[in-house]
Formats: C-alpha cells, sequence, structure tokens
C-alpha cells in the first residue's frame, strides 16, 4: 500500500504530538513551512493559546535566500519570547525532517536566546 507524502507526513505529526506537550511555562514552538515562507508559533497546549508567532512575511524578516530567511524568522521569534518571559520551549518539527529550514528556524532560535 502506497502512502503519498502528505499522509506519511501526518503520520509521522501524530506520533511526534502524542509526545510533545506544551505548557506556559515551556510552550511547543510549532513549524510549518510552505514552498515560499516559513510561519512559528509558540503554543500553550494547556489553554490553547498561541503566545508568540513569527512568518518570514512580517516586515524586518528577510534573507538573500529561504534558509537564511528561515534563521531570521527563528531569531525574531526568540526576541518576542524574550519579551513575554520565555527562555526554555520544546521543538514541534511538525512531520518535517529536522534539515534545511526546518533546522535553520531552530538554529535562529537557539541564537536568539531560547533553549531546547
Amino acid at each position: 500500500m502506497a502512502t503519498t507524502k502528505q499522509e506519511r507526513r501526518t503520520r509521522v505529526k501524530r506520533g511526534i504530538r502524542k509526545k510533545i506537550f506544551g505548557t506556559a511555562e515551556r510552550p511547543r514552538l510549532s513549524v510549518f513551512r510552505s514552498n515560499k515562507n516559513m510561519y512559528a508559533q509558540l503554543i500553550d497546549d494547556l489553554n490553547g493559546r498561541t503566545i508568540v508567532a513569527a512568518n518570514s512575511l512580517q516586515d524586518g524578516i528577510s534573507g538573500s535566500n529561504p534558509v537564511e530567511a528561515a534563521k531570521a524568522v527563528g531569531k525574531a521569534l526568540a526576541e518576542a519570547a524574550k519579551a513575554e518571559g520565555i527562555g526554555s520551549i520544546v521543538f514541534d518539527r511538525n512531520g518535517y525532517q529536522y534539515h534545511g529550514r526546518v533546522q535553520a528556524l531552530a538554529d535562529g532560535a537557539r541564537e536568539g536566546g531560547l533553549s531546547f
């Protein structure tokens, strides 16, 4: 039985989300990767709300290539999280491989001062 990429990613995503849970003190950093842009948000799963969000469409976030733009998104998210008093997070790669833009976003968040 052949599965599509989307079905496989959904299955992997469910497995990840079984183990990862965000709280107000240590929210979940959820990553979404479209073909052109990167989106990231810090989520408090206990209350079901987004605390901080950043994406590559915001003003001031840019890069000469998609990987640099993803790193800039991670840094912007980390700055906003620091303003909210958040220093530690749980990383949710959302079924994507930890490679390329997803890894760059994580590295940017670490450089911005988030620990995970």
